[in-house]
C-alpha cells in the first residue's frame, strides 16, 4: 500500500493511531508473542510451537519470557499476543490472566484437524468456528496436524498450509498480519448513538429500503450471506465465560457475515494542488477542515466533509431483512478537537434494542469518506466525469461478503486494488486504512488509464470483499449473482 495519506492524517479523520502498522515489517517490529502451554501437551505440538518461536526470532520478533509477559498485577501485559497449545482447564484458561478484553489476542494451538471441511457452506464454517472460539475463550485457532496447519479467524477465515511446521513466510505473510490487531466491534462509549432517530416513513428512507429490499432478494440464494450464528446457541464453559463474550461483542445477539450500505448523498468542493510533493507533507490541517493527499507524484488539497451511511444493523439476517428494524444510519461529523462517529437507531427504538453497528463502521466509514475523496480528486482533474455528479445526487452503494467475485463480473469502471495487502481481519484499524488509501489508489490507475472512474472492488486477502460506487445494492446484487437473476438465466431451445 502506497503512502497516499499520511498517518497522521488517518488520525485525525478516523481515528486511527498514527502508530497502528500498516506493513507487515512494522507489524513484525511490534509483534510481543509468549508461548503459554497447557500444563500437558503432545509431542507434536511441541515441537510445532519450538518451530514457530524459530520462524518468529528468524523475523526478528522478540518472544517474551512469562517473566516478561507479566504485568505487575499478574497478568498478561497490554499488547501481548498469547500463543496457548494444548487443553487448559477453567482456572488456567489464557483468559483469567488478561488486563482487558481489548488489549491481547489469544491464539489456541490444538493437536487435531480444523473442525470444517474444505466443501463446508460457510454458515457451517461460521458456526463451527465460533462455538470454538467461544468455548475455549480464544480469539484465534491454530489446527496441526501431521501434514498441515490451519489458522481459523473469527470472520470466519479459513487458512490452511500444508507443512507439517510453519515455514517463514507464511508466519510472515499470513500469520503476523492477523496477530497485530484485535477484531474489536464498535463499543458504546466510541460512539454518539442517537436512539429512535433515523426516521423510516419518509420517502427518502423508503426509496432507500427498497434498494435493500431488492438487494437482499437477490443475494438470498447465495451462500456467503446466508449466515447467522446466535451466541444463545453457543456451548459455553460456564455463565462466567458466557457473560465474557456477551460483553466482548458489546451484548450482541450473534455474528454474522457482511453487510449492505448506502452512503448518502454527499457533494463535494473541488480538489487543489498545494504546491508540495513532499511526502511528508501529505498530512491533515483540521484548522482548515483539508487533507493533503499524494498522487500521481503531486500533493492536493481535498475538502473533508461530513459523510453518513445507511447500512445493515450488526448479526441481521441479511437475506431477510426488515428495513425498520434492522437498517441503522452511521455518519462521521468532522470537529475542531475530534471528528465524531454517530449511530441512529430506527424510529422505535429503544435503548435496550439489538440495534448494534456493524464490526465493519470504521471501513464503511473510510469508504464514504474516501469516495467524497475521489469525487474532489474528479472534479479537478477529469471535471467532465460522472462520478461526483452521481455521489451528490444518489450517494453510493457498499457491499461487503466474505468471497471473491470473479473477474469477469466485476462491473465497468470500477477499478480492483488491495489483492496484496497483509491479510488483516475484519474491524481492525489497518482494514480501514486499506480501504482509503486504497481507494485512492484505485482512482489514480483510472486516471492513468484514461478511464471513467464508477467505482472500486477492494479485496481484502483471506477476509473478503467490499464492491463500493455507482450501481445500486440491487444492481450491484445483479452483477455478483448472475445465475440468480432473470436476465442472466440461460434460454432453453
Amino acid at each position: 500500500m502506497s503512502k497516499t495519506i499520511s498517518s497522521g492524517a488517518l488520525n485525525q479523520l478516523l481515528g486511527i493511531s498514527p502508530d497502528t502498522p500498516l506493513s507487515i515489517d512494522e507489524m513484525c517490529r511490534r509483534l510481543k508473542p509468549l508461548i503459554y502451554p497447557a500444563p500437558v501437551i503432545t509431542s507434536r505440538l511441541e515441537l510445532f510451537c519450538r518451530a514457530l518461536v524459530t520462524t518468529m526470532q528468524s523475523l526478528d520478533i522478540t518472544v517474551l519470557s512469562g517473566e516478561e509477559a507479566y504485568g505487575n498485577n499478574g497478568r498478561f501485559a497490554p499488547g501481548t499476543v498469547i500463543f496457548a497449545p494444548g487443553y487448559f482447564p477453567d482456572n488456567l484458561l489464557a483468559i483469567n490472566r488478561v488486563a482487558t478484553l481489548y488489549n491481547n489476542i489469544i491464539v489456541g494451538i490444538y493437536d487435531e484437524p480444523a473442525p470444517i471441511t474444505t466443501d463446508a457452506l460457510p454458515q457451517q464454517r461460521l458456526d463451527a468456528i465460533v462455538g470454538r472460539l467461544a468455548r475455549d475463550m480464544v480469539h484465534i485457532l491454530i489446527f496441526v496436524t501431521d501434514r498441515s496447519w490451519t489458522i481459523c479467524t473469527m470472520n470466519g477465515g479459513v487458512v490452511t498450509f500444508n507443512t507439517p511446521y510453519p515455514s517463514r513466510e507464511d508466519v510472515r505473510c499470513t500469520l503476523v498480519p492477523k496477530l497485530t490487531a484485535q477484531v474489536v466491534p464498535p463499543r458504546t462509549e466510541e460512539l454518539d448513538i442517537e436512539y429512535g432517530q433515523l426516521k423510516t416513513d419518509t420517502p427518502e428512507f423508503n426509496a432507500v429500503a427498497d434498494d435493500f429490499l431488492q438487494c437482499s432478494v437477490l443475494w438470498s440464494g447465495n451462500s456467503s450471506l446466508l449466515t447467522h450464528t446466535s451466541t444463545s446457541g453457543l456451548e459455553y464453559r460456564s455463565v462466567f465465560y458466557k457473560r465474557i463474550v456477551a460483553r466482548y461483542l458489546d451484548q450482541r445477539s450473534g455474528m454474522s457475515y457482511g453487510f449492505f450500505a448506502r452512503q448518502l448523498p454527499v457533494a463535494v468542493q473541488p480538489a487543489f494542488y498545494s504546491g508540495s510533493a513532499d511526502a511528508m507533507a501529505h498530512s491533515m490541517n483540521q484548522s482548515t477542515g483539508k487533507v493533503e493527499i499524494r498522487m500521481q507524484q503531486s500533493s492536493l488539497l481535498v475538502h473533508v466533509p461530513n459523510v453518513s451511511v445507511i447500512t445493515t444493523r450488526s448479526g441481521c439476517r441479511k437475506h431477510d431483512l426488515n428495513p425498520k428494524k434492522d437498517l441503522v444510519e452511521i455518519g462521521l461529523i468532522q470537529g475542531h478537537d475530534r471528528n465524531r462517529v454517530y449511530l441512529k437507531t430506527p424510529e422505535g427504538c429503544s435503548q435496550t434494542s439489538t440495534a448494534k453497528p456493524s464490526f465493519d463502521t470504521l471501513t464503511i466509514l473510510a469508504h464514504a469518506l474516501g469516495n467524497a475523496f475521489a469525487a474532489s480528486i474528479l472534479m479537478t482533474l477529469r471535471p467532465e466525469t460522472s462520478f461526483p455528479r452521481h455521489l451528490a445526487r444518489f450517494g453510493a452503494s457498499i457491499t461487503h461478503w466474505h468471497d471473491y467475485p470473479q473477474s469477469e463480473l466485476l462491473p465497468a469502471g470500477y477499478f480492483l486494488h488491495g489483492e496484496q495487502n497483509p491479510p488483516v481481519s475484519c474491524s481492525t484499524p489497518q482494514s480501514a486504512a486499506y480501504s482509503l488509501c486504497g481507494k485512492i489508489e484505485a482512482l489514480e490507475k483510472a486516471l492513468e488509464n484514461g478511464s471513467e472512474y464508477r467505482g472500486d472492488v477492494h479485496v481484502e486477502p483471506n477476509h473478503g470483499t467490499n464492491i463500493v460506487g455507482m450501481l445500486s445494492l440491487a444492481e450491484t446484487a445483479e452483477f455478483m449473482n448472475p445465475l440468480l437473476h432473470p436476465e442472466f438465466m440461460p434460454q432453453e431451445h
